[in-house]
């Protein structure tokens, strides 16, 4: 068994799509995708795959086989990251991850925290979903994100911020009157939930509303900050969503708060236990300063 019969499992088993997973992920012929799963099947003795006109679906031996692939190719990256900081000691890398938006708000704190050490550290700076994140940092590609505790993955987490969330809509909403809003407000309002890629996010989101004793369907569910306060516009719908994302409001979408006791959500840093960079406990050494900074930037 490859390394690359791996891949090709993980692809086909994230996209649910022999086609999908040979055209977008692994850019080879649908054919020889499933001649390579045929054979890595073979070589594991059981059917990894059910095969139907919509596509292809997981057995419970493949769900089994899933978990430890993704673990062996998140310990194979590892010891390929590994193996490249060691080749390159001369000047220190420390890679940062940021939730989409947030590194407008905890980027300049983190480089005061590295100030002393910024001549000798090559700093790179990247951004994307938490889940994304996460799976960055575990791999070894990341040394630390500021993202949401994301319980899928072997990770260390400490809180930086506890942010409320608020209530998305267009500036000419009826509901843009009110001073804040009461979660009973939002029924029979065109609702914009959070997609797989949030779903820490909509688990907050999901027991505030259970609490309130208010049922809401979305009407669509979706990721991306931009995306939704596009669809908050041209759907003249309203959203659940922290407050940072304010800072990316364009003129056309206002927020209003809560009222009541508001759902609030962590923002976590989330650092790999195993890396032994000295960057990165250099910074974990200086969190409460960090914490502080972003204080002292509030009350300025």
């Amino acid at each position: 068994m490859e390394l690359r019969h791996l891949r090709y499992f993980m692809a086909v088993a994230e996209t649910g799509s022999l086609t999908l997973a040979a055209a977008q992920r692994l850019h080879t012929s649908q054919p020889s995708l499933s001649r390579q799963i045929r054979d890595l099947e073979y070589q594991v003795g059981v059917a990894l795959f059910s095969r139907s006109a919509q596509g292809v679906k997981l057995t419970d031996a493949g769900q089994a086989f899933m978990d430890h692939a993704r673990l062996a190719l998140i310990q194979v990256d590892a010891a390929v990251e590994a193996a490249r900081k060691a080749a390159q000691p001369a000047k220190q890398r420390f890679a940062l991850g940021f939730i989409t938006g947030q590194e407008m708000t905890w980027l300049p704190q983190a480089m005061q925290v590295l100030r002393d050490e910024l001549p000798n550290v090559d700093v790179t700076v990247s951004s994307g979903y938490s889940p994304d994140l996460a799976q960055a940092v575990a791999r070894g590609t990341l040394d630390l994100a500021f993202m949401r505790a994301e319980p899928d993955f072997d990770l260390n987490y400490q809180v930086v911020s506890k942010e409320p969330l608020v209530v998305l809509m267009p500036n000419d909403h009826p509901l843009a009157s009110h001073n804040e809003i009461r979660p009973h407000e939002l029924v029979g309002e065109s609702f914009i939930g959070m997609g797989g890629k949030a779903r820490v996010l909509r688990a907050v989101i999901d027991d505030y509303l259970t609490r309130a004793k208010v049922q809401i369907k979305p009407s669509q569910n979706v990721d991306n900050p931009a995306m939704v306060m596009s669809l908050v516009v041209s759907t003249r719908g309203v959203t659940l969503i922290p407050a940072y994302v304010e800072n990316l409001m364009p003129a056309s979408v206002v927020s209003r708060p809560l009222a009541g006791k508001v759902p609030m959500i962590d923002l976590s840093i989330g650092y790999n236990k195993t890396n032994a960079s000295p960057i990165l406990k250099l910074f974990l050494s200086r969190f409460s300063e960090l914490i502080q900074r972003k204080s002292d930037s509030r009350r300025a």
